[in-house]
């Protein structure tokens, strides 16, 4: 009896270390996204048409109310669609259809405070972003870091732009202008001190396309870019605190509940998909009603 219920104990044991493992697929089954906690800590992962895109790779923040990135919980998911259709006469395809299937995963840290992550799956683009909910009498937080990596094969070669160095350049302005360009280098040799702008560009290997980059941005939230490659993998990074003569702060003080920008990954076994992708406006909606037609 003792060794039924020991055997009992060890199949939940693993059931429940398994029930935090979630995926979501877009609509034509090749893209795969799968969300899982690993010793505390929220991860994803990347598989398009079975090959691997981006391996474990971490999510969360870090907020001057804790750390969001570790020792955390999955505690609920939710699943669902998007299915919209809008017309954008100044872009590469002016009626859209968009199609994704979401995932909305809820961490818990130990104070019992969550986080979400939303994952919009479509075909060939991935896009996710963090909702943080209101934690007691908490109506703001500053978001000081954004954990969010991007680990991919050890065979990738990157195109990437990196940053210009703060308060100088023409008249003390940059970074002001585009520089730059590293083309097909192995990630090892993209260490620029100042990181990589958005978009950034990757091959992997013989197996595809990786376009990483970020929308939705509005006055409430910083843009962000790509840091060095380290220990394996680039991170999202805020602005340097030395731009704008070192005022202000590269924080972000968010008003909760709130959302952050998108993150989004377009994915394809050729450039077709990465120059076609309509991802920038598909998550987004407008601000505000045009005064005039432009």
């Amino acid at each position: 009896m003792r060794k039924f219920f020991v055997l009992i104990f060890g199949v939940l044991c693993a059931w429940s270390v398994y029930s935090q493992d979630m995926s979501v697929l877009s609509p034509d089954g090749h893209l795969n996204v799968k969300i899982f906690v690993k010793e505390g800590k929220p991860m994803y992962s990347v598989t398009y048409k079975d090959k691997p895109m981006l391996e474990s790779s971490p999510l969360g923040l870090i907020t001057n109310e804790g750390d969001f990135s570790t020792n955390m919980k999955f505690v609920q998911k939710s699943e669902g669609k998007v299915d919209k259709k809008y017309t954008q006469d100044k872009i590469k395809q002016a009626q859209v259809h968009y199609e994704a299937n979401t995932l909305r995963c809820t961490f818990q840290d130990a104070k019992e405070r969550q986080l979400s992550v939303l994952f919009q799956v479509s075909n060939n683009d991935v896009a996710f972003r963090y909702e943080l909910s209101a934690w007691g009498e908490r109506r703001a937080c500053v978001v000081e870091k954004e954990t969010t990596g991007f680990r991919f094969p050890s065979v990738t070669t990157a195109f990437v732009s990196y940053m210009m160095a703060p308060m100088e350049s023409f008249a003390r302005t940059s970074p002001s202008y585009e520089s730059g360009y590293q083309t097909d280098v192995p990630m090892a040799e993209t260490t620029s001190g100042t990181g990589y702008v958005f978009p950034g560009l990757f091959r992997v290997g013989n197996d595809g396309w990786v376009l990483l980059s970020e929308t939705g941005v509005t006055s409430l939230y910083c843009a962000s870019h790509l840091g060095k490659y380290h220990d394996g993998m680039y991170t999202v990074e805020y602005p340097n605190p030395k731009e704008n003569n070192g005022f202000g702060s590269n924080g972000v003080q968010i008003g909760l509940p709130g959302v952050t920008p998108w993150r989004t990954i377009t994915i394809g076994d050729n450039l077709k998909p990465v120059v076609e992708t309509t991802i920038p406006f598909d998550v987004v909606e407008p601000l505000y009603d045009a005064s005039q037609k432009y």
